[in-house]
């Protein structure tokens, strides 16, 4: 038994290793609007993870609190990996939002944040693929970062609908414009002002989706209007496998007091009983047998391989993968629809073997 657990200790630090804590310092802060500001933060020295993210992820930032010492909140990276001189969140201030009012009165060049590794699926597969961007306010972040990607590294052409309130409220108003006069054969920008022009109207969206109806669409913003989009580009006979959405659950654990949490004695594992289990990840093959009362994320990191996590609690979607083959249920799912289900997405932080098996899974 000795051993085991030395074996899980030793697998439990391997695979803590997408989520181990950084202390990064603030080496300026701009002001983007009245409510919104960008925090560039300075990358750590040697660490990859930081600097090797991909266009769409979100960094988790460790915020003090002096009723629970500390909360965890997950913001888009603004800036874009092909600079790794840069690392950058943007904030915007939200009425009733802790997080956001304390980083925006009290961050200062020289503040020192804890933040986690870049995390996220909300990602292209490809740069040189034509996307189809719907941005609403202060979700134009990740979207930001996938133009920047697409347009210094890849082939792409893109078409963004941007939507705000008013033109003071266009978060990097300046930087898309000038994105535009660079690359004016290759990216399409379409500013909805509220104050102009009423909210974003379904007839405009599904107008946009039949020109580019064959494109990725990438949609970020307001639960309203993410659903009010998705609702006009299914309307307009795109395929739920083209239509992908950020979605941020607040979380009701803190994952930077958690990350010790114990792993599954490696040993034990292997020797119960098990549904046969294939998991295709970052280029690797892993079989492990997957005993029916431990999550998928919970037998990986008891094997030692780095399976990307953040939340453990189903709501952050950081642990999403495919099923390819066998039956699996979720404990939890707050990010999926039926529509995900059907399509084998699930949440490995939650799932369960179901069945004889076998199994296979794509992260």
């Amino acid at each position: 038994m000795a051993d085991q657990v030395a074996e899980a200790n030793s697998a439990q630090h391997q695979a803590d290793g997408r989520h181990r804590s950084r202390d990064l310092r603030v080496v300026k802060v701009i002001v983007e609007t009245d409510d919104a500001s960008s925090f560039v933060l300075e990358p750590p020295a040697g660490d990859d993870a930081f600097t090797q993210y991909r266009p769409g992820q979100y960094l988790t930032v460790k915020v003090p609190s002096e009723q629970t010492g500390s909360v965890a909140r997950c913001y888009s990276l603004s800036s874009a990996p092909h600079d790794p001189a840069e690392l950058m969140v943007t904030v915007k201030r939200t009425e009733s939002g802790y997080a956001s009012n304390w980083l925006c009165d009290n961050v200062v060049s020289g503040t020192m944040l804890t933040v986690l590794p870049p995390s996220g699926r909300f990602v292209p597969d490809s740069l040189d693929s034509d996307l189809l961007l719907f941005a609403g306010g202060s979700g134009i972040t990740p979207l930001y970062s996938i133009v920047r990607s697409v347009l210094a590294k890849g082939a792409g052409a893109i078409t963004l609908f941007y939507a705000n309130r008013h033109e003071r409220s266009v978060i990097f108003a300046r930087q898309i414009d000038e994105l535009m006069r660079r690359h004016p054969d290759r990216l399409e920008v379409i500013h909805w002002l509220e104050s102009v022009q009423g909210l974003p109207d379904a007839g405009a969206i599904r107008e946009l989706a039949g020109r580019r109806g064959g494109h990725q669409a990438f949609v970020c913003g307001p639960t309203p209007f993410m659903d009010g989009v998705t609702e006009a580009l299914q309307a307009a006979g795109m395929a739920h496998r083209q239509i992908h959405r950020e979605v941020f659950a607040s979380l009701s654990g803190n994952p930077f007091e958690e990350s010790g949490r114990p792993a599954v004695a490696t040993g034990i594992v292997d020797k119960q009983c098990g549904v046969p289990t294939e998991v295709e990840l970052d280029g690797e093959t892993h079989k492990v047998l997957w005993p029916r009362d431990r999550t998928l994320v919970d037998v990986l990191r008891a094997k030692g391989v780095d399976v990307p996590f953040l939340c453990l609690e189903g709501k952050c979607g950081s642990c999403q993968a495919v099923l390819e083959e066998g039956n699996v249920s979720m404990r939890r799912n707050e990010i999926f629809d039926d529509q995900d289900v059907a399509e084998g997405y699930v949440l490995t932080c939650q799932a369960v073997p179901e069945g004889d098996g076998p199994i296979r899974v794509v992260f």
